[in-house]
Parts: structure tokens; C-alpha cells; sequence
């Protein structure tokens, strides 16, 4: 499973960022996902837990039965424990949930999701104790990174499996890595980091493992990375309208507020902008030119890039309200009861999750278009077969196509729902659930999909540009050319070229892309 960006660097020149009883935001875990911001816990928090933990102490020593205190788990519910099997049983919850199998998580979306269960627990209505959520975030602080396998969440009772991974590393069991990516047990990392393992008490075992946070985490990472990819998507269109010779005309401000979607808007003001003062768009906007109007992957780009920023925006709205929650079952509620409840079911990530996937393949198809109409002799406007030296001789950048083409197809299928799906689980006693685990495991291989497609056009659009000289692109897209040539030589022979694909797919996935155009014309709708 491959991150779309690329992990942090080890240093300890972090920012920190204060969490406490609130919402986090998604800027919040990407600082701390991607860039190991400390965390610090605020004084809210610090005396929501400590009045909440009372309310678990005092029905600790209650005769009567109170799930998550004095009862087994699941399907187990009415099982008793008598006060001096709790530990064992908190333990042992962990143990046996951290069942996970597969490859091993990417470390930022372990990281993202340990900082939401941290969260939570500082809400005040999980009921573990203040110590214990110190030492979670100690450890994030410290850069232990529990394994955590991709398989073993449901989406529903939280994402179990990959919490408990992260669970079993605070009571010193089980394997992570350090700052430094090294495999070693826990145990190990915690003494190296100077910390110790914690032994859970009544409650806590359950709340360490029972939230949205995972498929949460991957949510949020998705939707800052879709806002830099959509930006990009705008740029390698512009380049794309460029090479094309297309008219700029139909993103004219007063034909797209005839249709007044809000993504619409944007996506077609940072087409104006892109395209602004491009000597290759004025050379053709003569009374001799007999094109009528352009295609539709040049036409309605604003239409479908502005269409999945709605999505996006939409998908944020669903992630804050998301962050600002206190996923756990039981809760302790702020008159000090202790009440059962869904609200770890994941269906509302869930959809945005699959909603989002669609998204992705639906603009990543239609680049793939506009790099197709670029190579093909009978629709780019005079320039050579496959953009190749010599056609015939050489091939140029077809087979590039190919591979944009099958990244898309993959996506196409990517785009598949999870969230139709159920299967039972615990003797039916979770008898449907969200797999919206699996909707955020296919999101991220489909955004790294869209970040290759998006670079083929990009590499794609390049080429062709360089072949229209002596005209030359506008101010931004002429700096995201010199951008792309810094890295990758411009066109000539057939050469190898998986390694000038890879290189343009860095400068998408990080930034770069959009960096050089924004450098130009300031920042980006």
C-alpha cells in the first residue's frame, strides 16, 4: 500500500499542538501524522478525565453488573468478572482483539489514528484514567509506532483490530517501530523512550479499541491530499488546454456563474489564472481560427474538478463533525451515568469514503483523456505522432498512456463501494457493520493512483509544450514546465521511461507541481 507522501523526517525541531477536550481539526493530523508534532494535554481535558474516571470508580465497586466495568465484552455482555479478574480482563480484551493480519500499516496512518483514540479519551467520556492517556500520547511523542496489519476492521464496535495493535504496545506486548522505522518489541521501544508499560484497570482495555478512528484518520489524510491533487488536476489541465491549442474563452466568469456551483467556480477561476497572458492561447485567438468549441475533457474540466472539490468539501464537513466526536460504548455521560450506544458505527465515514473513491476515478479518467487526445496525430493540432522524435523509429510517450490507462482502470474498480457490504460478526450480535476500514484502505491506493495519472499528463502536457515553440506557455504553466525539466529532460530519442515518470509523480505527490504555478500567481482556489 503505497503513502502518498513521504514520511517525516526524524527531528526534534517539531511543532507542538495542544489538545483538549475539543474537536481536533484535519490540519491537526496531518502535523501530527506526517510531521511528528508533540502533543500537549490541555487542562480542560486533564480535569474532564480525572471527573469521569471518579464515575468508573465508583461503579467499579458496585454489585451490580456494568458493561465495559464489571462484564465481558460482545456477545459476552452478561457475563460478571468479579473485581480481581478486571485487569486480566482488560488485558486480555487487547490481546485477543489485536488480531490483525496482512502487511503492516503505513506509520502515518497508525499515527493519525493513535492521535483520534487520543482525542477521545481526552473528551472525558471514555473513563480512563488522566495516566493513561498521558502515556498514549507519550508515546506518540516518543515516535513508537505500533504494527498495526491491514486486515482486521469491521468499521462497526470501531476499527477493533488496528486500535488493540496500538493498545498492546501500551501495556509493553506485541511489536512497533521506533523514530527511526526499526523493528524491535515493545517492551524494548518503551524502555528505550524512557516510559513504561501501563496495566490497565476497569474500562480502559475497551476504551483504548473502540472508535471510528482508523478509517477517521486515513479520512483526514485523504481529504488534505485530494485538496493539493485537485489543485494539481487544475494545473495539468491548463497545460494539457495549452498544448491543444484549446480556447480559454468557455471559463469566462460569467458563463460558469450560470451553473453556480460553488467547485465549479473556483476550479474555473484557477483555469482564468493558469491560463492568463499564455502566448500559445493568443496565437490562435484570430478570426481565422475554425475551431469551434474544444472537447469535453477540455470543456468541462472546471465542471467534474469542481464537482469533486464539492465532494471534498463535503467530506470534510462529515470529518469535522467526526473529530469533534466521543466515540466509545459505554460513554460516561456528563451527569456521571455510564450508557451503551452506536455511535462507533462508521457508516458516516464509510460513505464519504466510498464517495470520495468515485471521485478520484472520475477525475483521474478524464486526464487520462486529455493525455490520450495529446499523443493522438488526428486530434493535437499539427504535433507528432506520440510526441516522438521519429515517429516510426520511436514511440514517444505511448506506452505512458498505457500506463495511465491502467492506473485508471484500477481506479474504476477502486470505486466499488464498501459500505454496501456486511457480514456478522460476535454470534450476530454486531450484525451489520460499516466496512468502513476497507473504503479508507482502497481510498488511499486510489489517491496515489490519481497522483500518477495526474503526472503522466503533467510529463505529457510538458513534451508537448516544448514541441510548440517558439510559442511559449503563460507565466504559471511555463514555471511548472521549467519545474518538470529541472528533473526530466525534455523531448529528443526514446529513452528509458519509468524513471521520468516516477520523478513527475514525486513532484505531484509532494507539492511540487502545484508549488512552481502558485509561485507565479499566488495561491490556488
Amino acid at each position: 500500500m503505497s503513502t502518498l507522501l513521504p514520511p517525516p523526517v526524524a527531528t526534534d525541531d517539531r511543532s507542538s499542538i495542544e489538545i483538549g477536550v475539543g474537536a481536533v481539526t484535519i490540519d491537526e493530523v496531518v502535523s501530527v501524522a506526517r510531521h511528528d508534532a508533540r502533543i500537549i494535554i490541555g487542562a480542560d481535558a486533564q480535569a474532564a478525565m480525572t471527573a469521569s474516571r471518579a464515575t468508573i470508580d465508583a461503579l467499579a465497586s458496585d454489585p451490580e453488573p456494568h458493561y465495559g466495568i464489571s462484564t465481558g465484552f460482545g456477545a459476552l455482555a452478561t457475563t460478571y468478572i468479579p473485581s480481581a479478574s478486571r485487569a486480566l480482563l482488560q488485558l486480555s480484551l487487547v490481546r485477543s482483539h489485536a488480531a490483525g493480519s496482512g502487511p503492516e500499516l503505513e506509520r502515518e496512518s497508525v499515527r493519525a489514528l493513535m492521535l483520534l483514540r487520543l482525542s477521545t479519551l481526552l473528551t472525558g467520556r471514555t473513563g480512563v484514567r488522566p495516566g493513561t492517556a498521558h502515556a498514549y500520547a507519550a508515546m506518540l511523542n516518543a515516535g513508537i509506532t505500533p504494527v498495526v496489519r491491514e486486515y482486521g476492521s469491521l468499521g462497526c464496535s470501531g476499527d477493533l483490530a488496528p486500535l488493540a495493535h496500538c493498545a498492546l504496545a501500551l501495556v509493553g506486548e506485541g511489536e512497533v517501530r521506533d523514530r527511526l522505522g526499526v523493528l524491535m518489541p515493545a517492551a524494548e521501544a518503551l524502555a528505550a523512550a524512557g516510559l513504561d508499560p501501563v496495566v490497565l484497570t476497569e474500562k480502559e482495555g475497551l476504551a483504548l479499541i473502540n472508535g471510528t478512528d482508523g478509517m477517521l484518520g486515513q479520512l483526514s489524510l485523504a481529504i488534505a491530499d485530494l485538496r493539493m491533487l485537485l489543485s494539481t488536476a487544475d494545473i495539468s489541465a491548463a497545460m494539457s488546454i495549452e498544448a491543444l491549442l484549446g480556447t480559454d474563452a468557455v471559463f469566462a466568469a460569467d458563463l460558469q456563474s450560470l451553473r453556480p456551483q460553488l467547485g465549479q467556480e473556483a476550479s474555473a477561476g484557477n483555469l482564468r489564472r493558469l491560463l492568463a497572458a499564455s502566448p500559445i492561447v493568443l496565437s490562435h485567438q484570430t478570426p481565422d481560427c475554425t475551431r469551434v468549441q474544444d472537447a469535453y475533457s477540455l470543456r468541462c474540466a472546471p465542471i467534474v474538478h469542481g464537482a469533486a472539490r464539492d465532494t471534498v468539501d463535503h467530506a470534510a464537513l462529515v470529518a469535522g463533525r467526526e473529530l469533534a466526536s466521543a466515540v466509545d460504548n459505554p460513554v460516561v455521560t456528563l451527569d456521571g451515568r455510564v450508557e451503551s450506544n452506536g455511535n462507533f458505527h462508521g457508516a458516516p465515514v464509510a460513505y464519504v469514503l466510498d464517495f470520495l473513491a468515485i471521485v478520484v476515478a472520475d477525475v483521474a479518467s478524464m486526464s487520462e483523456r486529455r493525455t490520450d487526445r495529446m499523443l493522438d496525430p488526428n486530434r493535437n493540432g499539427g504535433l507528432n505522432a506520440f510526441l516522438a522524435h521519429d515517429a516510426g523509429v520511436d514511440s514517444g510517450l505511448m506506452i505512458a498512456q498505457y500506463t495511465s490507462a491502467g492506473v485508471v482502470s484500477e481506479l474504476k474498480r477502486l470505486a466499488v463501494p464498501s459500505s454496501v457490504d456486511s457480514i456478522p460478526s460476535s454470534a450476530m450480535q454486531e450484525d451489520h457493520v460499516s466496512m468502513g476500514w476497507h473504503g479508507a484502505r482502497k481510498l488511499r491506493t486510489a489517491i496515489d493512483g490519481l497522483g500518477r495519472v495526474l503526472a503522466i499528463e503533467v510529463m505529457t502536457a510538458a513534451r508537448a509544450l516544448d514541441l510548440r515553440a517558439p510559442l511559449i506557455p503563460g507565466p504559471a504553466t511555463g514555471a511548472v514546465l521549467a519545474r518538470v525539466r529541472a528533473d526530466v529532460d525534455g523531448p529528443g530519442p526514446d529513452r528509458y521511461l519509468s524513471p521520468e515518470i516516477e520523478l513527475t509523480a514525486h513532484l505531484v505527490r509532494t507539492g511540487a507541481i502545484l508549488a512552481a504555478a502558485t509561485a507565479e500567481i499566488g495561491a490556488l482556489a
